[in-house]
């Protein structure tokens, strides 16, 4: 048989050497790093209904495009036909 769960659990753990506090409440999880008072939410809600799994992903994308992870595996081909994007500093023509 399962507990109900109706109080705030506190657990530590390490990410990469670090440690943070995971509190799994009866609204949902916080991650936060030790120490600290911000960190990740994720409500039931959202964790049920599958919009953490779409902004993960969607956070995945943004963070490492297609052009990025060509460049990173020099090994292809294609990573040598990619040029670099560069930034102007200065004025622009926009």
């Amino acid at each position: 048989m399962t507990t109900k769960l109706n109080a705030p659990l506190k657990r530590e753990l390490m990410i990469h050497g670090k440690p943070y506090t995971l509190t799994t409440s009866p609204e949902g999880l916080n991650l936060v790093p030790k120490g600290r008072r911000k960190g990740y939410h994720l409500s039931w809600e959202a964790f049920v209904s599958g919009e953490a799994a779409l902004a993960t992903a969607l956070a995945a994308s943004v963070q490492k495009g297609p052009l990025e992870s060509a460049r990173k595996s020099k090994g292809t081909a294609n990573a040598d036909a990619i040029p670099a994007v560069r930034r102007r500093h200065g004025a622009t023509s926009h």
